[in-house]
């Protein structure tokens, strides 16, 4: 079995589907875009505008706000990832929904992944997004370049925050917040390994630990 059709597998195992559809909640959504090359995993990343109001200059996924005429979750997705780095929807193999997240602003954020081509070329938003770049996806389960921070922000669990250096273009990445623990909770449930530091949970149970931590933030609002 190949390397997308085993990660694949294993991300739809952890698919919540329209569990938390019906939440009267606001929401948002993000699209994690995966990729193989060379048989690894990888994930695209942007870096968000400095001419932005909000967490101008930080490391994200493709997503934002959902609009009043999106009809769901993944249209949110698709159509941020459009706006912001010219990725049309009909490029974008959606796989599932992973379990949301509650932002410090007490949105709920749902991961929504999918497969694109490895040869994808980004057409960025310069309004909304300052660069593009790809990450191998089992940087977010091994020790080497990871730093826990004091706090929890609103997030799950500790902070988490991610060096990471990208090669084609010698640019120095931080990646941390709800961004660090969307993508570690990607790479548990696509690679079905542990992490090489402490998250709280392992890949058998990582959606379970989630919905928990869901419930427990939704309690708070």
């Amino acid at each position: 079995m190949s390397v997308k059709a085993q990660s694949i597998a294993s991300l739809r195992r952890s698919d919540v589907g329209d569990r938390f559809a019906a939440l009267q909640v606001p929401k948002a959504a993000v699209l994690i875009p995966l990729m193989v090359r060379g048989e690894e995993l990888h994930t695209l990343l942007t870096l968000r505008s400095m001419e932005l109001r909000t967490n101008a200059g930080d490391v994200c996924f493709p997503g934002g706000k959902r609009d009043p005429l999106d009809r769901d979750d993944e249209e949110t997705a698709l159509r941020e990832a459009q706006e912001e780095i010219g990725l049309q929807p009909d490029q974008v193999e959606v796989i599932c929904k992973l379990a949301p997240i509650i932002n410090k602003s007490g949105l709920m954020v749902t991961p929504v992944v999918g497969f694109i081509d490895e040869d994808f070329s980004p057409s960025p938003n310069p309004a909304e997004v300052s660069a593009v770049f790809t990450v191998p996806l089992d940087l977010f389960i091994q020790e080497k370049n990871h730093f826990q921070v004091k706090g929890t922000n609103g997030l799950v669990g500790p902070l988490h925050l991610f060096s990471y250096t990208d090669s084609s273009s010698n640019a120095q990445y931080q990646i941390y917040g709800l961004t660090a623990a969307l993508a570690i909770q990607v790479s548990v449930c696509a690679l079905q390994k542990n992490t090489e530091f402490e998250v709280g949970f392992d890949f058998k149970n990582s959606v379970d630990f989630y919905e928990q931590n869901l419930r427990k933030r939704l309690s708070k609002l």
